[in-house]
């Protein structure tokens, strides 16, 4: 092969949202559908069904949709689609009645205005999330992120997506195929051709013979066909330090069109694991991920069962129904070998607490695009880019799921074998070790586009009870006139939003009878 060749040509092995996803942005950044534009193909295979058990997104992607062409309004109704302002953690301190904690997508007041430790203290016995944010507020009364007239992807407060994931698949796949110039061939990959110098020629399928490529993007889930059986490229397992190796995904059905719709992901503490609850138009997404070490597939059931009792509409549902959902928490620290990188779960998988699965499929699929090489001998130096910070952005998806568990009060085995420093990660025990003496700062994330930044880390830590030495106050923005200021304006901004903003279910029925003002 002439390493010298232009790269004019992508396949992709695998649908569901990770192919469709990379597929749309590569289509869309460097024109598909025009003669000389790049060749994207999808490879799919009709016997490989999606997941789909309901998914959480961040609010990168509303960018995401808007770059390549499907519309918010579109979106919402194809796609089962709800608002999600953040998570909310139940019962993960001690599993008090009282227990809970938010996440939300609004960050904290600027560290150059006014230090949000500070701040918190000052405040009259709130959470720190509720002290340093308003959109805690907002979403416990079950309030959309913004009002019927604001335009498409337009926000009052920082919002993603709950989504039915393949209803979310089936809508890229047609813009993609319709607007963009993808070429979709539904077919079974059997065996793929490597040149001499280790660079992926074509893959063999079975109905349409060989495609040729001058990269190949592997979205074939779990089976890894090519970044993993032909490439050969490792896993790092990191299930000693995420013990989760199963979930329990179910269904719920609402008991009426009026139900109210919750503004966050819910993610509720269990004997060994915890139940993620989202919420989409017309059901609810209910999954119990666990560690099978800390307990049986019966007891597991059992413990959702009683989740599922809780709420009134759960009783129509019985948990003997629900999916045994099997994964192992693991990534590849070179998902790009050669002309072949691997997306999705087939360059690796942790548990789905923060939603970190498709945005690391867009994340992945915006940095070939722009660093996609001109010429097949600029491959190595676009993969050992695209290594360093993918490998470096999984090292800190673990840190930070770890650190949910690390400061739980509860007693079980579960969350005690949590507790042990020896299944902490390095960083993360330094981390901790210098928070105890001053808060999260952004010079602890060193990179531009970090995946979990101090403010997160914040709202997880100060949530859980975790406690920082108080600081002298010897900087202005520690006075207290100006706590006083940012306190009462947060204050305001919580009140004039619960004023103003509809529940979720009432923008969700105006955007599906009415619809958005386009931009």
């Amino acid at each position: 092969m002439n390493n010298d060749r232009p790269v004019k040509s992508v396949v992709i092995v695998g649908g569901g949202t990770a192919g469709w996803l990379t597929a749309s942005i590569l289509a869309a950044d460097h024109c598909a559908a025009h003669p000389d534009g790049l060749q994207v193909t999808v490879i799919e295979s009709a016997r490989v069904p999606i997941l789909g058990v309901g998914e959480g997104t961040w609010p990168s992607m509303r960018d995401t949709l808007r770059r390549i062409g499907i519309s918010e309004t579109t979106f919402v109704r194809r796609c089962n689609a709800a608002f999600k302002q953040g998570s909310r953690f139940n019962g993960w301190k001690d599993g008090s009645p009282s227990d809970f904690y938010f996440h939300p997508f609004e960050a904290p007041p600027s560290q150059d205005d006014v230090d949000a430790l500070t701040l918190w203290r000052s405040s009259s016995g709130l959470s720190f999330a509720d002290a340093v944010c308003h959109q805690p507020a907002v979403c416990l009364a079950g309030l959309a992120p913004k009002q019927a007239g604001t335009p498409e992807y337009a926000a009052v407060a920082n919002y993603a997506y709950h989504l039915d994931a393949p209803a979310f698949a089936e809508l890229l796949a047609e813009n993609a195929r319709d607007k963009l110039g993808v070429r979709h061939v539904v077919d079974d990959v059997v065996r793929a051709t490597k040149d001499a110098n280790g660079l992926l020629g074509s893959v063999e399928t079975s109905e349409n013979g060989s495609i040729a490529a001058d990269l190949f993007i592997d979205c074939s889930g779990s089976r890894a066909l090519l970044i993993g059986d032909e490439m050969g490229a490792g896993f790092t397992d990191v299930s000693d330090v995420l013990f989760n190796d199963r979930a329990l995904a179910i269904h719920v059905p609402y008991r009426h069109d009026s139900e109210a719709i919750a503004s966050e992901t819910h993610g509720t503490a269990m004997e060994a694991g915890w139940v993620w609850d989202i919420g989409l138009q017309n059901r609810r997404g209910v999954g119990y991920v666990h560690s099978s070490n800390h307990t049986t597939e019966d007891e597991a059931r059992a413990s959702l069962g009683r989740y599922l009792q809780a709420s009134p509409s759960g009783q129509a549902v019985s948990a003997d129904d629900a999916r045994l959902i099997k994964f192992q928490s693991a990534y590849r620290p070179t998902p790009w070998v050669s002309n072949v990188v691997g997306v999705g779960m087939s360059a690796g998988f942790v548990e789905p607490l923060e939603a970190s699965a498709i945005v690391m499929i867009e994340l992945a699929a915006t940095m070939i695009s722009d660093i996609l090489p001109p010429q097949l001998s600029a491959m190595p130096g676009a993969s050992r880019r695209f290594n360093e910070r993918f490998s470096y952005r999984w090292a800190r998806i673990v840190d930070f799921l770890k650190a949910h568990y690390i400061f739980s009060q509860r007693t079980e085995p579960y969350w005690q074998a949590h507790r042990d420093r020896s299944t902490w990660p390095d960083r993360l025990v330094e981390l901790v070790d210098r928070w105890a003496v001053e808060p999260p700062n952004r010079s602890d994330f060193p990179q531009i586009q970090e995946i979990f930044p101090a403010a997160s880390y914040a709202y997880v830590l100060y949530g859980m009870g975790f406690e920082t030495v108080p600081a002298p106050n010897r900087r202005r923005r520690d006075l207290p006139d100006f706590l006083s200021q940012h306190a009462q304006a947060i204050r305001t901004k919580a009140q004039r939003f619960s004023q103003g903003l509809p529940t979720n279910r009432d923008l969700i029925n105006h955007i599906l009878t009415t619809g958005l003002t386009k931009v």
